[in-house]
C-alpha cells in the first residue's frame, strides 16, 4: 500500500493525536549510484540519482498510529507587510 507524499502546500497529520512533526516513514527507493572504489577496496557513493520512490507506510512517532496519518493542507502563512514610512 502506497502513501501519498505531501506537496509544498501540504503536510502529514495524525488524526488520532494531532501530531504534525514526528513520523517514522518506510519507503522504497530505486536509485542509480556512481560508486568510487579505491585501490584498497573501500567504496564511496559520489553521486546518486533517485529514479523512483514509494512511501509504503507513515507511522505517528507519538501514538504509534499507522492508519490515522493523513495528508492535510498547510495553513496559509500570514505575511506581514511593513507600513510605508511617511
Amino acid at each position: 500500500m502506497s502513501m501519498t507524499v505531501p506537496s509544498e502546500s501540504q503536510r502529514w497529520r495524525c488524526a488520532q493525536c494531532g501530531n504534525l512533526t514526528r513520523f517514522d516513514v518506510t519507503r522504497t527507493v530505486r536509485s542509480r549510484d556512481y560508486v568510487h572504489v579505491d585501490l584498497s577496496g573501500e567504496q564511496r557513493i559520489e553521486e546518486s540519482e533517485r529514479l523512483t520512490e514509494a512511501v509504503e507506510q507513515v507511522r505517528c512517532r507519538w501514538c504509534g498510529a499507522v492508519d490515522a496519518v493523513e495528508v492535510v493542507d498547510r495553513p496559509a502563512a500570514e505575511r506581514s507587510v511593513p507600513a510605508e514610512s511617511a
